[in-house]
């Protein structure tokens, strides 16, 4: 059984209209902490990147952030975290957090979450790697996109056996991700399978 042991969380730079979404970016930051598994994420302070780092390193946890260096002043890179990679580029980000990454979360976000959540369903579907991905779908915040992609296979653009996975509440998604991992080889949640993608895109 391949163990878990850090999360690359997708999510937005933007709190939200209501409490809930920081709410629950806090809530899962201090259960990775509590499960010791390190956070990875996009490296900024603000909005639910930086509720979800804050409230990892508040518990205790380990956080490295990745962040472009454009995006250092405007997404106020988080103090404090073990380690924060200042990247050249967007493309370099994701490729980094992806290799240092045996699962990913998405938290709600905006396009840039959005982004990022559809080029690791892309490298799925692609069989470039088998590392669990999970949306969380907090008050049905992902219902739109379920409902785009069940369009798209119903049309023969997505093959029947593209899978993700999703939760409705922060406390299902370790236990999710644990048991899904369960019958992926270590070396393949711990590999760079998907580097050739990343450098070609």
């Amino acid at each position: 059984m391949a163990e878990i042991r850090s999360i690359c969380v997708y999510c937005g730079s933007s709190s939200g209209n209501g409490p809930i979404y920081v709410e629950a970016a806090r809530s899962f930051g201090a259960a990775l902490a509590r499960e010791r598994i390190k956070l990875v994420y996009g490296g900024g302070g603000i909005g639910l990147m930086g509720a979800l780092a804050d409230a990892a390193l508040t518990a205790g946890g380990e956080v490295t952030g990745i962040i472009p260096d454009f995006l250092v002043a405007r997404e106020k890179a988080l103090e404090g975290a073990r380690a924060v990679i200042v990247t050249s580029d967007m493309h370099e980000r994701k490729r980094t957090m992806f290799e240092l990454a045996d699962a990913f979360v998405a938290l709600p976000g905006g396009i840039g979450t959005l982004e990022e959540l559809v080029e690791q369903m892309t490298w799925i579907q692609l069989g470039q790697h088998r590392k669990p991905l999970l949306l969380l779908n907090l008050n049905g915040f992902w219902n739109p996109l379920q409902a785009l992609l069940l369009h798209q296979q119903k049309e023969g653009f997505i093959r029947n056996s593209f899978q993700y996975l999703l939760a409705d509440h922060v406390e299902q998604i370790i236990p999710l991700l644990r048991e899904a991992a369960r019958d992926i080889p270590e070396d393949e949640l711990r590999n760079g399978r998907a580097r050739a993608v990343a450098e070609e895109m």
